[in-house]
């Protein structure tokens, strides 16, 4: 744990939060020594395998698992509001083909409020039906900029395909394989939610000032952005890419650690050994590369083992896994997916717990406003600008 005392106060600092205790959830749980991740009680482990990403997000929202009439009536919802407003597609249109995804994805997810009802006070609706809305319209997004940037016209979302086959499908315009659809529903499943994460706080943060839910989505999606968070995947991908053949992966290791670097996708802040949800992602990382390109499959693969061997050299008394992201790579390209839209397909996942989460906290509401350790000058005489000189006014005898 990183902290720091104040030399004013002697208040001890949690930099970070880390182990700070800000709220309860119902939602998931993370035992970070266990190496498990539960969903309302769900180990990861059984839910990965066995169940779609709608079914998780009925989880989430509705409290529990689906019946299969359940199930149907909310892929029914889902797919229902998948199109966007015309003029946020007109808007995307418009956009410069540079722009980078994530940028596009938090302003377009913004102004699906423009188009939603709102009260004497413009407040919006935040219920399940505005968390069913924008789960639907997340991919829809990211696909339509995709073949936009590309100088390729947006296709409809089609009603009759699963929530993950219906982007891929919108991307290309091809029905996607069941090896396919499989990697990519496991994927939202695997990062529908994890617990008070940094975006998922800051949708909270958001939520409590009784801001609405387009707005707090909108807070969470930037919080995303940053490569300490929702980036890492794709500088993962830029490492894959930087090494380029399996046989050179611990010559990079090597190269990275002796230049004080890190692994990218390598270690966790919550998890003490290997990310549960790695090995599901590594298991379709896999079988995508069996049924086409393997590269990206074997050098993750690699990576991963020279990682563990050098570092275990170096730091004997350091045990360093992969994480989500690590393998996130791999999978995500061989699904054509762009490194620059890794973060995008995050939080086409974590939209279900962003949105579960902000019901919950707007259902038992409390401001959430810490306090912090002030480390400035002491109070002192207030100088008028006549008598201040450079650098002297704030000084004090």
């Amino acid at each position: 744990m990183s902290t720091t005392a104040s030399s004013t106060t002697g208040t001890v600092v949690d930099r970070g939060l880390e182990g700070v205790v800000v709220g309860t959830t119902d939602l998931s749980n993370v035992e970070g020594q266990l190496g498990r991740l539960t969903y309302r009680g769900y180990n990861i482990d059984d839910l990965a395998p066995n169940v779609c990403f709608e079914e998780i997000c009925h989880l989430f929202l509705f409290g529990h698992l689906p019946t299969q009439n359940e199930l149907r009536s909310l892929q029914k919802d889902l797919a229902t509001h998948r199109m966007l407003p015309e003029p946020l597609i007109t808007a995307m249109e418009r956009l410069p083909t540079t722009a980078w995804p994530m940028d596009v994805m938090r302003t377009v997810a913004s102004g699906l409020a423009l188009f939603s009802p709102v009260n004497p006070t413009g407040e919006h609706l935040s219920n399940e039906h505005t968390a069913i809305e924008l789960i639907a319209k997340m991919t829809t997004i990211v696909a339509a900029f995709d073949r936009i940037r590309r100088g390729l016209e947006p296709i409809e979302p089609r009603h009759d395909l699963s929530h993950a086959s219906n982007f891929l499908y919108m991307r290309t315009g091809t029905e996607p394989t069941d090896i396919e659809a499989d990697a990519l529903d496991t994927y939202f499943v695997l990062l529908a939610d994890h617990s008070f994460n940094a975006s998922t706080f800051s949708a909270r943060v958001t939520a409590s000032t009784k801001a609405d839910m387009y707005a707090a989505v909108t807070a969470a999606l930037a919080t995303l952005e940053g490569e300490a968070h929702g980036g890492a995947a794709s500088a993962a991908m830029n490492m894959i890419l930087e090494v380029g053949q399996p046989k050179r992966s611990e010559t990079y290791v090597r190269e990275v650690l002796a230049r004080g670097s890190r692994i990218m996708g390598m270690g966790h802040r919550e998890y003490k050994v290997r990310d549960p949800r790695a090995k599901h992602l590594e298991k379709m990382a896999k079988q995508l590369g069996e049924a086409g390109d393997s590269r990206w499959y074997k050098i993750a693969r690699a990576l991963e083992d020279a990682s563990q061997k050098v570092l275990q050299e170096q730091k004997p008394d350091r045990k360093i896994f992969a994480n989500v992201d690590f393998y996130t790579a791999p999978t995500l390209a061989a699904l054509g997916i762009p490194g620059d839209e890794f973060t995008c397909l995050f939080a086409c996942g974590r939209i279900a717990g962003w949105t579960a989460h902000i019901l919950e906290q707007l259902a038992d509401n409390r401001l959430i406003r810490p306090q912090a350790s002030y480390s400035g000058p002491p109070v002192h005489e207030f100088v008028p600008i006549e008598s201040r000189s450079n650098g002297q006014q704030g000084k004090t005898d």
